[in-house]
């Protein structure tokens, strides 16, 4: 348990950052399974445009820490194959 002012005031300011990036977590979640879904119907357009509201939704993340960098390139990279094959398809 946190003894000094010092460490209670930590304490305080690294349980509201813990609820910011849970909910910038979940947004990122929520974009990401928006173009899961498109992919999973078929429906190559919408999959194209759910990418295109995620990409920049992910690097967000990867501005503001929640993200590694090479996680979200990996992620924005895998979906973008997964989508460029069901619109060759």
């Amino acid at each position: 348990m946190a003894n000094t002012a010092q460490s209670k005031k930590r304490a305080r300011q690294i349980e509201r950052r813990t609820d910011v990036n849970k909910a910038r977590r979940s947004r990122i979640r929520t974009f990401l399974r928006k173009v899961e879904e498109a992919i999973a119907s078929g429906d190559a357009e919408a999959a194209r445009t759910a990418l295109q509201n995620a990409q920049p939704e992910l690097m967000r993340g990867v501005t503001r820490g929640v993200v590694h960098k090479n996680t979200a390139a990996r992620k924005m990279s895998r979906l973008s194959a997964r989508v460029k094959a069901l619109s060759a398809a």
